[in-house]
C-alpha cells in the first residue's frame, strides 16, 4: 500500500486502518494493522543501587505483512509506555539514617521491527527482533524526594542527581503472541543492550562507573484489522 500513512501522537493514538490483498504467483499477501495496549513491569539491572520493579502502561500500533508460504510474518511498529521504578534511598532524621523508597517514572517511545515465527499457523507465533528507544529522564514522582539521598560505593548523591540518564538506547525483544484474527494477546520481554546509565558517568558523581541495562516485561491485547 504505497499511500498508507499513520500518525501517532504522544500519549494518544489516532489512526485509520487499511487491509489490502495482492496477487503474486498465486500467493495472497495480506497486510494488516494492529492497535493495542497493556501493562508493563520495568526494572534497571544494575549493581550501583538497589531497585524494585514497578508497573506501568503502554499503547502501540503496528503494520504487519502476512505471507502464507513463509515460516514467519514481519511487523513494523511503535509503542509508547510510562514505566515506574523504585530505588532504595535514605534521609537523615536528627542524625539518624532512615531508609526510603524513591519513586521514579520513565516515559519511552520504542520503534520495533519484529519477526513472528509461526508455531500454530497464525494462532501462535514466537516474536523477536530489535528495538530503538527514545526515553525521557528518570523523573522523581514527588518533589518532596528531591533532597533525599542514595548511597553509591560509600558516596552520597542526591536522588535528583541520577535523573539525567541516557535517552537513546538499543533493545532486543522476544515474546509470544496468541489469538484469533481480530484479537490477540502478547507477552514480551525487552532487554536493553546499551548502558542506559552511561550519561551519569559524565557528571563525576562518584568514582564508581554507572552501568545499567533496561529490563521490561509487557502484557498487551491487540486488535487487528
Amino acid at each position: 500500500m504505497k499511500n498508507f500513512k499513520h500518525k501517532l501522537l504522544v500519549g494518544f493514538c489516532i489512526t485509520f486502518v487499511t487491509i489490502s490483498y495482492a496477487q503474486h504467483r498465486n500467493v495472497v499477501i495480506k497486510n494488516g494493522f494492529s492497535l493495542g495496549g497493556g501493562l508493563t513491569q520495568f526494572d534497571i539491572i544494575t549493581d550501583n543501587f538497589n531497585t524494585i520493579k514497578g508497573n506501568g502502561w503502554l499503547i502501540g500500533a503496528s503494520a504487519t505483512a502476512d505471507v502464507p508460504h513463509k515460516w514467519y510474518n514481519i511487523s513494523y511498529g511503535m509503542q509508547l509506555s510510562e514505566n515506574n521504578l523504585e530505588i532504595s534511598g535514605f534521609r537523615f532524621d536528627e542524625d539518624v539514617v532512615v531508609g526510603e523508597q524513591l519513586e521514579y517514572n520513565l516515559f519511552a517511545a520504542q520503534l520495533a521491527m519484529l519477526l513472528h515465527a509461526k508455531v500454530l499457523n497464525n494462532l501462535l507465533t514466537i516474536d523477536f527482533g530489535p528495538m530503538l528507544q527514545y526515553n525521557g529522564k528518570l523523573e522523581l514522582q514527588s518533589e518532596d524526594e528531591e533532597n533525599l539521598s542514595i548511597s553509591i560505593n560509600e558516596t552520597f548523591v542526591s536522588a535528583k542527581d541520577i535523573e539525567d540518564i541516557s535517552q537513546f538506547n538499543v533493545n532486543g525483544a522476544i515474546g509470544a503472541t496468541l489469538g484469533l484474527k481480530f484479537l490477540k494477546l502478547r507477552a514480551q520481554y525487552i532487554y536493553g543492550f546499551t548502558n542506559m546509565l552511561n550519561k551519569l558517568n559524565d557528571k563525576d558523581l562518584t568514582t564508581e562507573e554507572f552501568i545499567g541495562n533496561q529490563s521490561m516485561i509487557t502484557f498487551s491485547a491487540l486488535f487487528t484489522f
